[in-house]
């Protein structure tokens, strides 16, 4: 029997395929790292390769499909620039920290962001940074899967190029059995030429790959934006040839209900970031109403520096308290329709619902399992009181995550990640911030110089 060979029985199954279905008892059965059985613990039991298979003990959990972290930068800035609005924040901290970066140093940063979204359960990331060569070599070996677009921007020249771009994409446009992929990233609209938008456009459809970039994250870039080209941030995407099926654009609080229509009708998916859009200020999202609307939502942490934590299950609270403070409507974002965000929505918008995102038989095993029996979650009920998904959005956190699978292989254990070893990813990344810290001081006194 292979080591991707297992049977998850007794837990309470979430298959998040769509529907609000669960299973209280249910199993999963894995065969060879594919979903082989999914329902009723009777039911799997009656697979023939149930009997032989290794038994994980689901009771007191609940098995959820492995979250998407649909939004995140890799970084080493954490609880270092608090309280700035977001573009003196990113040009007085976060862009001299890009001009002082090195491969090692980024290299470092993601290994420490991927070892830490896999402990809570978060078993895919779509990550914009820099170097992203050591970015792969970080998944690879910790075992996630992760989409790679490089911050690219050519009107300042501390940032990736659609060069370097096009390089990773030539070595690494797929790799780790499919886990790791490259994408086409574009920096920020007032980063980017309008001619820098399009050659990407061109350079994604060259690679037969998506986009990823950010937008409306603050009613200043829509009123610059109307200021600069006469439109507003999604139409004039519209007008630089990026939007589309394959294309996630990052925050959206902003959007009018123009730009909501333009999204949803050329398959534009966007990511919700809850904390990052509180701390910053930059205000809510109307989560609902885009899907309401036919708009694909994936959920997103964001960077560490600007949440400060990587936990999905803590974002999904916050999506949801978010909308309902904002609309002022307590029916807004429900449990299952968050859930959903983080599992299967996440898995549509990046391009990967036919292999992951639900516990559905011929899927891959990207499961995760969290532990309900903590005093937190007392109560658990069952049947007419059933509170599995409240609980999951409400009162979990990465912290009640116990084991993870990718494809099949066990990767957290016991609440312990065993793909890596987590005190010298922990120790690495520390000297790394360090090092990036004196290195961008030295550059105090000499900022940098726009390319335009």
């Amino acid at each position: 029997m292979s080591s991707t060979t297992f049977l998850i029985r007794g837990g309470i199954v979430l298959p998040l395929e769509g529907r609000k279905v669960s299973y209280d008892p249910g199993s999963v059965l894995v065969v060879d790292g594919t979903i082989a059985a999914v329902g009723a613990v009777e039911e799997v039991a009656a697979h023939p390769a149930a009997a032989t298979a290794p038994v994980v003990d689901g009771a007191n959990h609940v098995v959820i499909p492995g979250m998407h972290n649909a939004h995140l930068h890799s970084g080493l800035l954490r609880g270092t620039a608090e309280g700035l609005a977001l573009f003196d924040w990113l040009e007085n901290y976060v862009d001299p920290a890009h001009r002082a970066l090195t491969p090692e140093i980024a290299k470092a940063a993601s290994y420490m962001a991927y070892t830490e979204c896999l402990r809570g359960g978060t078993t895919s990331v779509l990550d914009m940074w820099r170097f992203m060569e050591g970015s792969a070599e970080a998944a690879t070996e910790i075992g996630i899967r992760a989409t790679l677009a490089p911050y690219t921007a050519d009107r300042y020249d501390h940032f990736e190029s659609l060069e370097s771009n096009r390089r990773l994409l030539e070595t690494h446009r797929t790799a780790a059995d499919g886990r790791v992929r490259s994408w086409v990233g574009l920096e920020h609209m007032f980063y980017c030429s309008p001619e820098m938008f399009r050659a990407a456009a061109a350079l994604a459809e060259e690679f037969d790959t998506g986009i990823h970039t950010h937008s409306s994250e603050t009613v200043w870039e829509v009123q610059e934006s109307l200021s600069q080209f006469g439109r507003r941030p999604i139409e004039e995407f519209y007008n630089r040839g990026i939007l589309g099926e394959r294309t996630i654009v990052a925050h959206c609080v902003w959007l009018d209900d123009r730009e909501v229509e333009l999204m949803a009708r050329t398959g534009t998916a966007v990511t919700h970031c809850p904390c990052s859009n509180m701390k910053i200020a930059s205000g809510p999202a109307r989560i609902d109403h885009y899907r309401a609307s036919g708009m694909t939502v994936g959920l997103g942490t964001d960077g560490e520096k600007e949440n400060n934590n990587l936990d999905m299950l803590g974002e999904m609270k916050f999506a949801s308290l978010l909308a309902k403070v904002s609309t002022l409507d307590p029916t807004a974002a429900d449990p299952w329709d968050v859930l959903d965000m983080a599992t299967r929505s996440g898995a549509a918008a990046l391009g990967l619902d036919d292999v992951t995102g639900t516990l559905e038989v011929g899927k891959d095993a990207d499961i995760a399992m969290v532990d309900i029996g903590g005093l937190h979650f007392v109560p658990v009920m069952h049947g007419q009181h059933f509170n599995a998904p409240a609980h999951l959005v409400f009162t979990a956190h990465a912290r009640d995550v116990a084991n993870v699978w990718v494809q099949g292989r066990r990767l957290v254990q016991d609440g312990q990640v065993i793909s890596v070893d987590v005190a010298a990813v922990a120790a690495e990344a520390q000297a790394a911030a360090e090092e990036l810290f004196e290195r961008r001081e030295a550059l105090k006194g000499n900022p940098a110089t726009p390319l335009w």
